[in-house]
């Protein structure tokens, strides 16, 4: 609505739900900041003139209703206005960081000096984004360097992909058509470089577009594999003889720590227990579990996540691997999709067939 009394040279391309809420926003300080000038001006304009040196203006003490409660209205008003912008700021950055719960999720890694990209599907890309127009995207953001940081200028989107760490954000586009994609923090001598596009298309468009990449296994089912290959099931399983918390049905769930402390179970603790096994160590149970720092990249990290999400927050269960099928989200295979079907339906996804493990 804004970008009606702004000439469209002037303002960049808007096309995410996100967008124009920023553009509301950068409107309406504006909008006030002029306002606050004009009347600051206005009072120094007009205050040098009446009590210019000579002048006849009366300069008496002000009446008390001028010099208190006058005083404490304006103070009160800036108070207001300064607190009515922070609430509508805030509002709308913590927005931005809670993801719709039926949101496409895609894992981002970034690296020196480029984006990867992959879907929850397992299709892989580089410094390239496939999207389809009017659906929730979840992006979850690590780096394997430097910091970077994520930015789409027409999404008015920007996050940061930390080292050691993982970050979220989600956008809904808007419109479709190739938008530009950029790191904005420097992270070295290609920083400028750089460089990617986001791919907005229409929902059967993207589906086509899915079916045609490359067919393996979804974030889930390849966590699932690499859970039993490094050994985690040895402790982790139900079975396991070895003092070690059963991780089904954990996720989501605020569990005790040793101190006193608790800790809700989401993507940063998974991370963190993986990496740096002492740092949070659950009650009841022994420092025994070794850290996978340097053992573990990236993209393995965020393959175990998924497939501790996929296992969900209900009650824990016995599960072999495959049985019951994970709850990842996942699209059908390349045979059970079609162009028709919307992305990001939930089916009964099966365990693809075993093969060789690819690294992100």
């Amino acid at each position: 609505m804004m970008q009606r009394f702004v000439p469209a040279w002037l303002m960049p391309e808007a096309a995410s739900t996100q967008a124009a809420k920023v553009d509301a926003i950068f409107f309406g300080l504006t909008v006030i900041s002029a306002a606050i000038v004009l009347v600051v001006v206005g009072l120094v304009v007009t205050f040098a003139i009446r009590f210019r040196r000579g002048s006849k203006a009366d300069r008496g003490a002000l009446p008390s209703v001028v010099s208190r409660e006058f005083e404490i209205g304006w103070t009160a008003a800036t108070l207001f206005v300064f607190l009515f912008i922070f609430w509508w700021a805030a509002s709308a950055e913590i927005g931005a960081y809670t993801p719709p719960k039926d949101a496409i999720e895609i894992h981002v890694v970034a690296k020196q000096w480029m984006w990867k990209t992959q879907a929850s599907n397992g299709a892989r890309e580089i410094n390239e984004l496939h999207v389809p127009v009017g659906a929730p995207v979840r992006l979850m953001l690590t780096s394997q360097d430097v910091i970077h940081s994520f930015y789409i200028p027409a999404f008015r989107l920007k996050r940061d992909a930390v080292p050691g760490r993982q970050t979220e954000t989600w956008f809904q586009a808007t419109k479709t058509g190739t938008f530009h994609l950029m790191c904005t923090e420097f992270c070295g001598t290609d920083h400028s470089r750089m460089l990617g596009r986001v791919i907005v298309m229409e929902p059967q468009d993207y589906a086509a577009w899915l079916s045609a990449q490359p067919e393996g296994d979804d974030l889930a089912h390849a966590g699932e594999r690499l859970f039993t290959e490094r050994g985690c099931a040895g402790c982790h399983a139900p079975g396991s003889t070895i003092h070690a918390p059963d991780l089904a049905g954990l996720w989501g769930k605020t569990i005790p720590l040793e101190g006193g402390r608790t800790v809700t179970v989401d993507a940063a603790y998974i991370r963190d227990s993986i990496l740096q096994p002492a740092r949070d160590i659950a009650a009841g149970y022994a420092p025994i579990m070794p850290s996978y720092a340097g053992l573990l990249t990236d993209g393995e990290v965020q393959e175990l996540t998924a497939y501790l999400r996929a296992l969900g927050a209900g009650p824990r269960t016995v599960r072999s691997p495959g049985v019951p099928p994970l709850s990842s989200r996942v699209p059908g295979s390349a045979r059970e999709r079609s162009p028709a079907m919307v992305p990001g339906a939930p089916v009964a996804d099966t365990p693809a067939p075993a093969g060789p493990a690819v690294g992100p």
